[in-house]
């Protein structure tokens, strides 16, 4: 799913603009001691580091792009897994707590059940036992899974049962999600699906017709739906995106090069920017405003040049947010892990999308797709630009009173 580049920048021995926890050398006798060699990548941060110097003025794409692959890799099933357990960062808290907002959504959530007779409101953050579940329901997002648990397509990441006839969809769901998640108390709701190509439209239609109905019912909520290509459909993206939801997210999920190893013969790269690029132009029509919202995967064998290719298309493309996370094989039968990127990798990647423009970027090896959705800042941005709109809107009308007045 990500994917990014090398460029190495030689660093010279003792160069002038080193912050330093001790007197920095003199750039001659530092060249002196080391017999005047340029160092590079990691044989310069060794030298920095021997020496207790600390270039806090120096990003990572000034030197070795903190250190990211340079060299392709083909990601395999069976392929060999990276060496010794899982990195300490991926490990977190517990949700716990009988006081937190987490508990009282779970408690919410079990009574709705309880009232619909046993119907279940499925939650991806349940059902793939996601680990921030505690983060995002204490932030009030949650994450709902809508047309069935079955999916046509057969991607090497997902560990998700697939058919190529599922289950027809509940014809009923539209109403019974509205009802549910209008008395749950949560502040934005993702509402994401498997892919149904089975279906005329892919299930744009089911989408469009819930996220009406919740915004019927509380037209405050914020709602994302996270989506198939639609097989590259126009009218299907158009039907989600004039639907009045918030968010329009597609995965394009890796790099160009990594597409038909990584996710299904029917998904492109070129589909996928298509889909985010037409989901932006239908939606912001007539006044509203849709945003765009795509996730990568690090870890596949992608290299960072791969990655910052990816990240300049999705800004062609007009994406407003993006998200990277740490690909993690489900069961043997998948994709193996090429590598574990470090969080320093994951904030050189943020650090780069926040420089190309993007409203936002989430980066991370536990963020997920909808890995907090609705917190603060991604929220108070809707609403700061529906206030720039108001107010734009109010300045229009001014001159028009003006006249009339007078």
């Amino acid at each position: 799913m990500l994917a990014l580049c090398q460029q190495a920048l030689a660093l010279r021995c003792g160069p002038p603009m080193l912050s330093t926890a001790r007197p920095t050398p003199e750039p001659a006798a530092a060249a002196a001691a080391d017999g005047g060699a340029v160092l590079q990548g990691e044989a310069a941060k060794q030298w920095l580091a021997e020496r207790g110097i600390v270039r806090h003025d120096m990003a990572p794409q000034d030197h070795d792009r903190a250190g990211y692959r340079s060299e392709p890799v083909r990601p395999k099933v069976g392929g060999d897994m990276p060496d010794g357990p899982r990195p300490g960062w991926f490990h977190v808290p517990a949700p716990g707590g009988s006081e937190t907002r987490y508990a009282e959504l779970k408690e919410s959530l079990e009574a709705r059940r309880a009232d619909a007779g046993g119907t279940k409101l499925a939650t991806v953050c349940e059902e793939a036992q996601c680990p921030n579940i505690g983060e995002c329901w204490n932030g009030g997002t949650a994450t709902i899974m809508l047309l069935g648990d079955t999916c046509t397509r057969g991607c090497k990441f997902c560990a998700v049962k697939t058919d190529a006839a599922p289950e027809p969809p509940d014809e009923t769901e539209p109403w019974n999600t509205a009802d549910a998640v209008a008395n749950w108390g949560v502040d934005y709701i993702v509402l994401t699906s498997v892919d149904r190509d089975d279906l005329p439209d892919g299930g744009a239609g089911h989408f469009a017709q819930t996220v009406g109905l919740l915004k019927f019912r509380r037209p405050e909520l914020r709602v994302e739906c996270l989506v198939s290509d639609f097989a590259g459909d126009a009218a299907a993206v158009r039907t989600l995106a004039r639907s009045g939801l918030d968010v329009f997210a597609h995965n394009v999920e890796t790099v160009e090069r990594l597409q038909p190893m990584v996710r299904d013969r029917r998904a492109s790269y070129a589909q996928s920017l298509a889909v985010l690029r037409r989901a932006k132009e239908f939606g912001n029509c007539d006044g509203r405003r849709v945003y765009t919202k795509t996730s990568i995967m690090l870890g596949l064998g992608e290299t960072a040049e791969e990655v910052l290719r990816t990240m300049r298309d999705l800004r062609e493309a007009d994406v407003d947010v993006l998200t990277f996370g740490q690909y993690l094989r489900p069961t043997e039968r998948h994709l193996a892990v090429v590598e574990y990127v470090t969080p320093e990798q994951f904030d050189y990647f943020r650090r780069e999308g926040e420089a190309m423009g993007f409203r936002y970027v989430a980066s991370g090896p536990l963020v997920r797709s909808s890995y907090k959705a609705g917190e603060l800042f991604l929220a108070a941005m809707m609403d700061e630009d529906d206030e720039r709109d108001a107010e734009q809107q109010q300045q229009q009308q001014q001159p028009q009173q003006q006249q009339q007045q007078q």
